[in-house]
């Protein structure tokens, strides 16, 4: 599909030179663009809490006070 998009004079020298360094057209550059901005935008959101303790059932400050405790 076909849309209209106003790009400023600077940038679109800048494609321009990108396009003919990469030997692809402008219209590929700025779908890539778009691509990576959705994609940015859209990716879901990490849990709240990630990595070792995100699986762990127990409240991290409730864990902490825990093992303080037998100090």
């Amino acid at each position: 599909m076909r849309t209209l998009v106003d790009i400023k004079e600077p940038q679109l020298r800048l494609l321009d030179q990108l396009a003919r360094k990469q030997k692809r057209s402008r219209a590929a550059l700025i779908r890539d663009a778009v691509d990576d901005y959705l994609e940015r935008r859209t990716a879901k959101e990490p849990p709240a809490a990630f990595g070792l303790w995100g699986e762990r059932a127990i409240d991290g400050l409730d864990y902490q006070d825990k093992i303080r405790s037998e100090w």
